[in-house]
């Protein structure tokens, strides 16, 4: 028989940035919080350019200070290049109110430095410990573990936030998964000693460049503060099955036709094994149960093309952090109103964003040359993470994005 060894009043899975900033917040608020993660941390992952609507909800789980002191490269804005088109946008030159920098972060060190913090102020984390099991009754839930060691055990909360990312653990164990209605789409990535001297790419902004012949084929381009970058390409996953070679090679070729991208990189050494995620857009069938939620990628994710995902992550956590606050007090919320509305209020938006940037009407907008000021500013709270501003006409009503597109056009 398994044994109990411990209960708790949250038990959040996965210390990535979605976890270890709700355990955070819960921890503040006076509750006893477990942390299981299955992998050692720094391990790798992708998503390494913050939007600036994430630093609001690191700094309330305190943990800004921590981020500040590791010498991240800063991050202003967002350009875009596609052939001889080139536009950017000055995050400082927003729309909405609140942050207008953030970094640029190789997420091995981020989110270490984010679990860090959530320990020190009084987290437990578990590193190595899977979780296997989840059942639920009126009184707990219950989890079982399989530490990498071999030991199983079982622990007890009132309430579990899954914060797994793609590990998506709840949605596998309850049966939550299903489609997402985005198309699927590959990636190829890796990290690169960048040895840029090009004086048209700017280290403060990451750069997004468009393939100049398929325009649902694009690459990003995020500058470390190291010297280093991170440099991916994301295309049909037919397109790359038709080309030859190993995924380094299409890699290589790919970055080759990317025009000014490819002038950039012109004495990159790419020293690194070259990652690839494939279907990577994912859906679920709720975000909540009567003793769960589902925070962040474990949730849904979009795509990386606006970078999206920790923002998305954090902004979970900040909300969920709240409404559990509100169950475990007795105070009965409402979840779908408190939490999977309002959440999905954002999501939606940036949804709208990512189809418009696939079909080409925000292509469109972003490369058109006479942009009313007022317009580039809304547009640009929107990719700088304020997808949730209802005060901005593209929030409140993202479907505008079809309208301008037409005049742009025009």
């Amino acid at each position: 028989m398994v044994k109990v060894q411990g209960c708790f009043d949250i038990v959040v899975i996965g210390a990535g940035p979605s976890g270890a900033v709700a355990s955070a917040l819960l921890n503040k608020k006076g509750y006893q919080v477990l942390v299981l993660e299955k992998e050692h941390f720094p391990r790798f992952s992708i998503g390494e350019s913050l939007l600036p609507q994430s630093m609001e909800y690191l700094e309330q789980a305190g943990m800004l200070p921590a981020i500040e002191d590791a010498a991240f490269q800063f991050k202003n804005g967002a350009a875009f290049t596609c052939g001889e088109l080139y536009d950017f946008f000055d995050f400082r030159e927003k729309f909405s109110p609140g942050w207008g920098t953030t970094f640029q972060v190789q997420r091995d060190l981020f989110d270490k430095v984010l679990a860090d913090e959530a320990e020190k102020q009084g987290v437990e984390i578990r590193y190595g410990h899977a979780v296997t099991a989840y059942q639920s009754d009126a009184q707990k839930a219950s989890l079982c573990v399989e530490s990498d060691e071999g030991d199983v055990y079982q622990v007890e909360a009132k309430f579990v936030l899954d914060g797994s990312g793609f590990g998506r653990v709840l949605p596998r164990l309850l049966d939550l998964q299903c489609p997402s209605n985005l198309a699927s789409r590959t990636s190829l990535f890796t990290h690169i000693k960048d040895n840029i001297s090009d004086d048209r790419f700017d280290r403060n902004k990451i750069l997004i460049t468009v393939h100049p012949l398929h325009r649902d084929i694009w690459y990003w381009l995020i500058p470390f503060s190291n010297g280093r970058s991170s440099v991916g390409v994301v295309a049909p996953r037919e397109f790359l099955a038709d080309m030859q070679g190993d995924s380094e090679s299409k890699l290589r070729a790919l970055i080759g036709q990317g025009e000014m991208l490819a002038d950039v990189l012109d004495d990159a050494e790419l020293d690194t094994r070259v990652g690839r995620i494939e279907g990577y857009s994912c859906d679920v069938k709720q975000l909540y149960g009567d003793r769960f939620a589902l925070l962040g990628n474990a949730g849904e994710f979009l795509d990386p093309v606006f970078s999206s995902g920790v923002t998305i992550a954090l902004k979970s956590a900040s909300l969920a952090a709240n409404v559990v606050d509100a169950q475990l007090a007795g105070r009965s919320p409402d979840w779908d109103q408190e939490y999977a509305h309002p959440l999905k209020r954002g999501v939606d938006t940036f949804r709208e964003f990512v189809e418009g940037w696939y079909d080409g009407r925000l292509q469109d907008v972003i490369f058109a040359r006479d942009k009313r000021d007022e317009v580039k500013r809304m547009i640009c709270s929107i990719l700088a993470g304020y997808a949730w501003d209802l005060n901005n006409p593209y929030v409140k009503s993202p479907s505008r994005l079809n309208t301008l597109a037409e005049l742009c056009r025009r």
